[in-house]
């Protein structure tokens, strides 16, 4: 009989001891994985409906085929299962800093995205998504570029991050993005008005959804952002 919580993989990182276990819940009848930073938990298995939307609202912003994808983070992968879910997709970079977070899924760790590293469409890379950005390192450009590492644009898991979220950050990804292409961004609180007009700064086109899903753990429901701008203004 499998213990109720088992402790799958754990190591060091630039920002604390991450970690992926496996618990199984009674009441929802099912194995839940879990990610954790220290003792703070970053996401799991059950609420990926975001993750997904990230995916879908982000490629539905784009009118083109034959589409190239750059995701920044992996997490437990729900959001590039997603992208390589949409037939116009030829080809998914996916940017992760925690290099045990790919071996996860080079190890098939997690039944929902197992198989994902040997699709030949993607290809996971160790690295900073927020340096590559800051210091131009891109070797190709993108029709979409979604992203899903910090809490939020004010709740920030390394302060390093927090440059991305201004008009200049965002506009260094310009190098990145074709003329129609699309940005994506994963938040996990209400719409932020501030932050919207910084999107609205930088790109041509901006929209943010309000994604709802249940919570077995209130009972009631819980809801996400995703911000999504389209068309970057290039001087």
């Amino acid at each position: 009989m499998r213990a109720r919580i088992e402790e799958l993989d754990w190591c060091d990182s630039p920002i604390g001891v991450i970690s992926l276990r496996r618990r199984h819940d009674s009441l929802l009848g099912l194995d839940v994985y879990e990610v954790k930073i220290d003792d703070e938990f970053l996401m799991s298995s059950y609420f990926n409906a975001s993750e997904i939307a990230l995916a879908t609202l982000g490629l539905a912003a784009h009118p083109g085929e034959r589409l190239s994808v750059l995701v920044g983070g992996l997490g437990l992968a729900y959001t590039a299962r997603a992208v390589l879910a949409d037939p116009r997709v030829e080809a998914l970079t996916v940017i992760e800093a925690v290099a045990p977070v790919i071996d996860w899924q080079r190890r098939n760790l997690l039944p929902d995205t197992a198989g994902l590293a040997a699709d030949p469409r993607c290809s996971l890379v160790h690295d900073s998504f927020f340096a590559l950005v800051a210091e131009g390192r891109a070797a190709r450009e993108y029709d979409a570029v979604l992203v899903d590492i910090d809490h939020t644009p004010r709740n920030v898991l390394h302060p390093s991050h927090a440059d991305f979220y201004t008009p200049e950050g965002l506009a260094r990804l310009g190098p990145l993005l074709t003329p129609e292409g699309v940005f994506g961004l994963w938040s996990d609180d209400p719409p932020d008005a501030e932050f919207e007009a910084v999107l609205a700064e930088v790109f041509t086109h901006t929209e943010s959804h309000v994604v709802s899903f249940d919570n077995p753990v209130t009972g009631g429901e819980s809801a996400c952002t995703i911000y999504v701008g389209r068309e970057i203004r290039r001087t």
